[in-house]
């Protein structure tokens, strides 16, 4: 469980988002992944599945066709950036490059 010692300064995610191609801060981090069909697609979020797992920390997940929209933020940081968001998000990005998704970060909608 995350405190508010654990939530990061506007610097500490504009330097951690600068290692994050694929992600933006919008209410969270964001990232939206396209793959090339549905089946993809559903790899890339049982891959999600297991790293929320791992890392017990879990995103909110949308999934429509061959898009995965993600955001994670710790709601018990009081909906703050933390270590574990940027952390989730790398190994996030790591499982989307292994099923050759692409990002797409223009796409995520408003929050």
């Amino acid at each position: 469980m995350a405190d508010q010692a654990d939530h990061l300064t506007q610097a500490a995610v504009d330097a951690a988002l600068r290692d994050l191609p694929d992600w933006k801060l919008h209410g969270g981090l964001v990232a939206v992944y396209k793959t090339s069909t549905a089946a993809k697609a559903l790899a890339l979020i049982a891959a999600i599945g297991r790293i929320a797992e791992e890392q017990n920390h879990h995103p909110d997940l949308d999934w429509r066709y061959n898009r995965v929209f993600l955001r994670y933020v710790s709601h018990d940081a009081g909906g703050q950036v933390t270590r574990r968001d940027v952390a989730a998000a790398a190994s996030v990005s790591a499982a989307a490059a292994a099923v050759e998704a692409v990002a797409e970060p223009g796409r995520y909608p408003a929050a």
